[in-house]
């Protein structure tokens, strides 16, 4: 079967196979994505598009469609004759977020303990182990896509569709915040511990257990980004 193709705009040769330009298009999301959460596009930046495009390797319209995508997930803001930013969530908004992150969690780990399978138990703790081999290597960034892997399989687990679509919605909008939450050593060890607790009331399929640590876990989480925000307003003051 042969893919099908689009015309450029000027009558010339044909654009990329729409395979193709999904692809492209799910790439660029993507990467604009992980410059988010690992901070090198940060809250607030006003997002260069020619810039962009450079580093990407792309010309500026599948950068607009990717910007589009990152608008409706509340990451990206895009202002008329201002071009998109970074959005930068309040202070209530990352307090209410987490919260309501820190029930979903919870609830995902009630139900994963009644459902989860052998075989996805095992592929947790193979993600936990490749963790902990990131944590000793002081990967951070590696660390957190393990991570996150975690939590999305335990989320995946609990097999309950409106819940999951409703994580993902909320889970991306804090994406680059839990990421940060971990910079500071003692919060990272903190992390790793909690994710050992995490693996063992898994393993026990102890669903009261897992749902508490993991309702701490990102109220903890919450406090140190909070703390961090609170910080970076100081030394913003004091420098002014």
């Amino acid at each position: 079967m042969q893919e099908s193709t689009t015309r450029s705009s000027d009558g010339g040769a044909p654009a990329l196979p729409l395979l193709e330009r999904q692809r492209l298009h799910d790439t660029v999301v993507e990467h604009l994505r992980k410059f988010i959460v690992e901070g090198m596009l940060k809250p607030g930046t006003r997002l260069n598009e020619r810039e962009l495009c450079e580093t990407l390797g792309i010309s500026r319209t599948p950068l607009r469609e990717a910007l589009k995508v990152l608008a409706s997930e509340g990451l990206v803001v895009l202002s008329p004759n201002r071009g998109a930013s970074v959005y930068r969530m309040s202070e209530s908004e990352i307090r209410e977020t987490f919260e309501l992150m820190s029930g979903l969690e919870a609830f995902s780990g009630e139900l994963a303990c009644e459902r989860i399978t052998a075989a996805e138990l095992a592929e947790i703790k193979a993600l936990h182990y490749a963790m902990l081999a990131c944590r000793v290597q002081n990967d951070l960034p590696g660390y957190y896509s393990r991570n996150q892997d975690i939590h999305d399989r335990i989320n995946e687990a609990a097999r309950n569709t409106v819940l999951r679509q409703t994580y993902q919605s909320i889970n991306r909008r804090i994406m680059a915040m839990r990421f940060r939450s971990n910079q500071k050593v003692e919060k990272w060890d903190r992390a790793v511990h909690d994710h050992e607790e995490i693996v063992k009331a898994l393993e026990a399929r102890d669903g009261k257990a897992l749902a508490a640590i993991l309702r701490r876990h990102l109220l903890e989480k919450r406090d140190a980004v909070l703390q961090m925000a609170l910080d970076e307003s100081r030394s913003a003051d004091e420098a002014a």
